[in-house]
């Protein structure tokens, strides 16, 4: 015990938060991810905001996919569906979200990883601020379906749910994992935050409050904030 308060106390970072081994570079997976999500994002950016269609075609085509023929107002599937992707979609609203970064920042507190803590609250925090400004610049109307599943307002590019989910459950598993040690740690961190984030976009899409694009725009953003939120404490541990 006397060794790491010596070290805390002579201003140097704790053993625990140190950057853990072999996680001196992003994962090559979050890489992938990054850049397909720079294409993706930057052409969906444009095609929303300077064409002429308030939607895509292949937006239209995936939206009535998932309406019964005949009856728009009805979604397609088995009746279990609908009530999961409403459960689903829970797990990246404002409540679950907050509530997620507190008890993140709170466990990473209680385990002395204070720069870790910073890092997930700053990432999280600035990021639902640039959803919101990114919202409102874009402008974009929601589908103007007869059978939305849930009752929503605001404006519909990029996709709230989508963007947020990603950048807290994305950013709090790449940060973790820079001090978590065993690779396979590593890997079910990042490989269950994908899963839940994909999850989400996916149900709203789904319930009929987004089109497919504004989902995409969101995983992308979102990527593109954890792997720079990444970049930004492997730079600072390796500076300490």
């Amino acid at each position: 015990m006397g060794v790491p308060d010596e070290r805390m106390q002579s201003g140097t970072m704790a053993p625990e938060e140190q950057i853990a081994p072999g996680v001196r570079r992003p994962p090559h997976l979050l890489w992938a991810m990054a850049i397909g999500a720079l294409a993706v994002l930057l052409v969906l950016l444009l095609g929303t905001t300077l064409g002429t269609a308030r939607s895509f075609a292949f937006e239209r085509a995936i939206t009535a996919a998932l309406r019964q023929v005949g009856n728009p107002a009805a979604p397609t599937g088995p009746g279990w569906l609908r009530p999961m992707m409403i459960d689903l979609t829970a797990m990246g609203g404002t409540t679950v979200l907050t509530l997620a970064s507190i008890g993140a920042v709170v466990l990473l507190l209680t385990r002395r990883l204070w720069l870790t803590a910073a890092l997930v609250a700053a990432a999280t925090l600035s990021g639902s601020v640039a959803v919101v400004l990114l919202k409102r610049v874009v402008a974009r109307a929601r589908p103007d379906l007869a059978g939305r599943l849930v009752e929503v307002d605001g404006h519909s590019f990029p996709s709230g749910h989508a963007a947020n989910s990603a950048i807290v459950y994305l950013t709090i598993a790449l940060l973790a994992s820079q001090v978590v040690h065993g690779r396979a740690t590593r890997n079910v961190l990042l490989g269950g935050a994908v899963l839940l984030v994909g999850a989400i976009g996916t149900s709203r899409v789904y319930l009929g409050v987004h089109w497919p694009a504004d989902v995409l725009a969101g995983w992308c953003l979102g990527t593109l904030w954890a792997l720079g939120w990444w970049l930004a404490g492997a730079r600072l541990r390796s500076a300490r």
